[in-house]
């Protein structure tokens, strides 16, 4: 077995014994620390409460303080827990740092969920991990993939962004506005025949350009099976292309999936159907039992436990019998559709390895690890990774596992031993200014800008904050960071420069700032994290790094590449406000500033006028 494999399957262990043991509420994990290190949500206040995706309990809830989004992320594993009461598994299905969503793999809702001091916490995903392993201990017995496998893990690597022999353009393009990078990869992925690598640095049309290679793979009778590593992104490149009437298929949990993704899910297709009544019967059925069973409550004697027993079994039977009916439905329209997306977990689980396809198709793979990756890789004979490994990477807990090669996305790999790699080189999105730094320092200067977005003034600005005594501080759940200095300057910056409001967005790296700005800066404004705001943009963006300390620590801000996505979501104007004695000390913020200074504005925060 290649060491690469042996180095993942033992990091896949390491890192799901790291979570047990982080995410454990016991005598040396308190809520307390738990909390503080960003692992738990507690107290949790219900809002609501529903029967949602196969007759789950859902749950919404808010938060009083506001929570960093490192680590809760859309399908997490968690578990609902109450102090003295047997926790309960479930998924979180969406969080954005001060409100959300979980699911509870219960037949119904704990008694105690909506009592005080009720909490959610991260939960070891013992069932990704499972799954992930078993396609590696598999993998050395895959004639083509595994030599695949020891291609992308050679000791010889191929030097990046070193592009490829341009090839003929022999393509008829649906869009005629593509420009010569973007033919070049459409045409190579026509053409592949094993793995083919679309690098989308930001505002480049990646999703655009892979539109119409997929567009191009049907003309040519391909099926497709199309993946992300979340169930965000997954909706977003099958909503370009169902705009583009192409006939797909969102398999997944639908309590997931985007309201207008919705009707093209296999519930949604078949919502008007006679067999979806039939199926609404069965539930209706199944749910009078439950709330016959549930008649039972938690002190009662043998014979009252054997019939609650006996109700929910039948319950059990029911769904079971719903199941039948729903895989009958869906083989129909497995087989009547072009394009099949899903999360790779969300794919396996539909049971996609029983059909065949010609082309998979992995969107935001620099977000993917690679384990992950190979999960998916056999439902396939050709492969294509789309994304950018120089932005957000895939969140990894365990540092031994990271450096055994888990925090290493599949498109890393890809990027370091491939040749057959197509950079999107014309970027449409930013002032020549505003994507200078980020294309000289990430992308060897091969990111280029058309003539039409050529400066035509000051793009870019530094608002500096050091000697200001604008210090850093914890808010009131003693985790997140915020910088009340930087939020009062940037409503300065409104005011003093005329800023556009519905045009202009807030982003910090920390939530706590994020939550600061949402209850001082207008409501009209875009206001988010740095993470949430990946793929979008705003013709002004303020940008806020909130990290100013004496011992120049910046914690999460050495992640240059999230700064990578913060630097470059501005079409028109940057302002960047920080502290030059705390961001100054690191190579990669020195060299910003002295970029700033010769490209942009440098300003101090004490002319803006604000008592210190």
């Amino acid at each position: 077995m290649h060491l690469q494999l042996q180095n993942f399957l033992k990091a896949i262990d390491i890192e799901e014994k790291e979570q047990a043991t982080r995410f454990s509420l016991d005598q040396q994990h308190s809520v307390k620390q738990l909390k503080a290190e960003g692992l738990a949500l507690h107290p949790i206040i219900v809002t609501r409460k529903r029967f949602g995706y196969a007759d789950y309990p859902e749950i919404d809830f808010k938060l009083s303080f506001p929570a960093e989004l490192n680590f809760f992320s859309d399908g997490s594993a968690i578990e609902c827990f109450k102090a003295g009461e047997e926790p309960v598994k479930g998924v979180l299905v969406n969080f954005d740092g001060r409100q959300g969503e979980f699911r509870l793999y219960a037949p119904d809702f704990p008694d105690w969920i909506e009592e005080d001091a009720v909490g959610i916490k991260l939960s070891p995903d013992t069932r990704t991990h499972g799954m992930m392993k078993k396609a590696l201990e598999d993998l050395p017995h895959h004639t083509t993939l595994y030599p695949l496998f020891e291609k992308l893990h050679s000791v010889a690597g191929n030097a990046q962004m070193q592009p490829p022999p341009l090839l003929r353009l022999t393509l008829t393009f649906f869009n005629k506005d593509l420009n010569e990078s973007q033919q070049q990869a459409v045409q190579a992925i026509t053409e592949n025949t094993q793995l083919c690598v679309l690098h989308g640095p930001p505002g480049t049309g990646k999703t655009t350009t892979l539109v119409e290679a997929i567009l191009q793979l049907i003309q040519k009778k391909e099926k497709i099976v199309l993946t992300a590593p979340s169930n965000t992104a997954v909706d977003h490149i099958s909503k370009s292309l169902l705009a583009k009437g192409v006939k797909l298929l969102r398999v997944g949990n639908t309590g997931k999936i985007e309201a207008s993704v919705f009707p093209y899910t296999v519930e949604g297709q078949l919502q008007n159907s006679r067999q979806i009544k039939e199926i609404k019967a069965l539930k209706k059925r199944a749910e009078e039992f439950r709330k016959m069973a549930l008649k039972y409550k938690r002190s009662f004697g043998k014979a009252e436990r054997e019939q609650r027993n006996l109700l929910f079994k039948e319950v059990k039977n029911i769904r079971t019998e719903i199941k039948k009916l729903q895989a009958y439905n869906e083989e129909k329209l497995y087989r009547e559709a072009d394009v099949i997306a899903g999360t790779p977990v969300g794919l396996i689980d539909a049971k996609m390895n029983r059909h065949t396809f010609h082309h998979l198709v992995i969107d935001e793979a620099g977000q993917c690890i690679e384990p992950l990756a190979w999960l998916v890789f056999p439902l396939a004979e050709k492969i294509v990774l789309a994304g950018d490994h120089l932005q957000l990477p895939p969140t990894v807990i365990s540092m031994q596992a990271a450096h055994l090669g888990l925090q290493y996305s599949v498109l890393e790999a890809a990027m370091s031993y491939w040749p057959n790699i197509y950079l999107l080189n014309m970027q449409y999105r930013m002032r020549h200014a505003i994507a200078g730094f980020s294309s000289a320092y990430f992308y060897e200067g091969l990111l280029l800008s058309p003539d039409i977005l050529s400066n035509t003034g000051t793009h870019i600005s530094f608002i500096d904050t050091a000697g200001t005594g604008y210090a850093e501080a914890r808010g009131r759940d003693g985790n997140s960071l915020l910088n009340g200095g930087e939020l009062a300057l940037a409503q300065k910056l409104l005011e003093t420069e005329a800023l556009n409001i519905a045009h202009t967005a807030f982003i910090s790296p920390y939530n706590g700032q994020v939550e600061a700005a949402r209850s001082l800066l207008p409501a009209a404004m875009r206001i988010s994290t740095i993470d949430s705001y990946q793929g979008q943009e705003k013709e002004i963006v303020i940008l806020s790094l909130v990290r100013s300390n004496d011992e120049a620590e910046i914690g999460f801000l050495k992640d240059y590449r999230r700064m990578n996505v913060a630097i470059t979501r501005a079409k028109e104007q940057l302002f960047v406000i920080g502290d030059s004695s705390t961001l100054g000390n690191d190579k990669f913020y020195r060299a910003f500033l002295t970029y700033l200074e010769k490209h942009g504005s440098y300003r101090t925060a004490w002319e803006f006028g604000i008592d210190v």
